[in-house]
């Protein structure tokens, strides 16, 4: 992955991204809440040797003090000294318990020796340290006087009392939600990464080129509209409404498809259920019909025909009703516009498929594409059933109706499979359910991955007529 997809994956999945970072932050935030707050004490000591006045002897004492100070950092933190404080203190506490709340550090090139009690009380770890201090005082002067003698040649003394702390050491509020930050920000773009890697899902053009292996024209980008949930067919929206321009674009890529073929047929049809080929069939046969060419709409699926239902018409007779010899074509043919004809599906068989694949299915579409200028036929899904395969193959193509994030890899492949094993030709893809276009500040708006959608509506004649008043002052100043 390079730069550039990183950059994507964190645009398309930052809410997942915040998400998580939030969570993290919380969780920090209840972690340095949960904690109890520790104070800490230091004392410092300062090791010496006996003064001499050589300056040769003045630098060896100063060598072997040095030397001293290392062991004694270890020896602070031993069960001796620890054990002479808590019976000195008598706390109901055992020596091992208060060794791991002892800290000591030395200061480089230097003999001070720095010591460091932790407690919940900041008056509790003043009191341990300045005893943990004086526990070592005396027991430096034991280890380190030779017997028979009165006194030592190192002696450590206390330079630096033990004092009250007003702040805790721990929690550290400002660094826990720090690290927590951070590091929501890197799971969250973590989790972002590997979403991007398993999912599956069509989103782009992109995807669409890779499981085909090639360039795949994409007609159309019908983006999402909550209206059309209610109101599926576009022959009720103004001409200057962002469906109408889509199903627009789509008629006129359509065009650049067999171009200098006079009559046309095509089928419709998608990978799985629920994508909105029946809806993108009925609407582009409405905006093909208003250009002018004759248009029939044929609903050939015969499982779950909804054509009829969608355009109000009487679905009863139709295309099994032909097949059965009860009706000519033309009785079974209703008319929706001037230029458009719908034939529906009739009355539901027991033999859907075997009925499409007959040579009498295939004899009627060649017979109605004589007839029309453009026939485009509603098929069902490909990969539940095998009903539109063989309509494929018989007539000039088919459209495949993809479902913007909804539709995969894997189905879009297996649907292209069983259109390849009948030699049937892919025309193209129409991306449904795709985001709305952002909208800039100015009014226009663009759209990324498919192409691009926008509205054009025409001014209100009221905000014509302020423009008009406002140009008028214009030229009388």
């Amino acid at each position: 992955m390079e730069l550039k997809d990183y950059l994507r994956i964190a645009r398309d999945r930052w809410l997942l991204i915040a998400f998580v970072c939030l969570l993290v932050v919380l969780a920090s935030g209840m972690y340095t809440l949960s904690v109890t707050p520790q104070y800490q004490s230091t004392a410092r000591l300062f090791v010496k040797t006996p003064q001499s006045s050589e300056s040769g002897e003045l630098a060896q004492g100063g060598q072997f003090s040095q030397q001293r100070v290392k062991s004694y950092a270890t020896l602070i933190k031993g069960e001796e000294v620890a054990s002479r404080v808590v019976e000195k203190l008598g706390i109901d506490e055992t020596p091992q318990q208060l060794m791991a709340r002892i800290e000591t550090s030395v200061e480089l090139d230097t003999v001070v020796l720095s010591v460091s009690v932790t407690d919940p009380s900041p008056e509790r770890a003043q009191q341990l340290t300045q005893t943990v201090a004086e526990a070592f005082v005396g027991y430096v002067r034991e280890l380190e006087t030779p017997d028979g003698q009165r006194e030592a040649p190192v002696k450590a003394s206390i330079v630096d009392r033990a004092t009250v702390s007003d702040s805790p050491v721990s929690p550290q509020p400002v660094r826990n939600l720090g690290l927590g930050l951070v590091l929501g920000l890197v799971l969250g773009f973590g989790l972002a990464v590997v979403r991007e890697m398993l999912d599956n899902r069509i989103t782009s053009q992109e995807d669409i080129s890779k499981v085909s292996g090639r360039e795949v024209p994409v007609l159309g980008n019908i983006h999402f509209s909550r209206e059309a949930i209610k109101h599926p067919l576009v022959r009720d929206l103004p001409s200057y409404d962002p469906r109408v321009e889509a199903f627009r674009v789509l008629r006129t890529n359509l065009q650049f498809i067999d171009a200098g073929a006079s009559h046309k047929c095509y089928v419709v049809t998608s990978s799985v259920p629920s994508e909105g080929k029946s809806t993108t069939a009925a609407n582009l046969a409405q905006i093909l019909a208003k250009s002018g060419q004759r248009v029939l709409l044929v609903e050939a699926d015969l499982r779950r025909p909804k054509l009829a239902e969608y355009l109000q018409l009487e679905g009863s007779v139709g295309i099994t009703t032909i097949l059965l010899g009860r009706v000519e074509p033309h009785e079974a043919i209703q008319q929706v516009g001037d230029s458009l004809d719908v034939l529906p599906s009739g009355r539901i068989p027991p033999n859907p498929a075997e009925l499409l694949e007959s040579p009498e299915m295939i004899k009627l579409l060649h017979r109605l594409r004589q007839e029309y200028d453009i026939v485009l036929v509603d098929a069902p899904p490909l990969l539940p059933v095998t009903d539109a395969a063989p309509l494929a193959a018989a007539t000039d193509g088919a459209i495949m109706v993809i479902k913007h994030g909804s539709t995969t890899t894997e189905q879009y492949a297996a649907a292209l499979e069983r259109l390849t094993s009948v030699d049937a030709r892919l025309c193209g893809t129409v991306v449904t359910m795709s985001p709305q276009p952002k909208k800039r500040r100015s009014g226009g708006g663009y759209g990324y991955g498919y192409g691009y959608g926008y509205g054009y509506e025409p001014e209100s004649a009221k905000r014509v007529a302020s423009k008009r008043r406002l140009l008028g002052r214009g030229a009388r100043k």
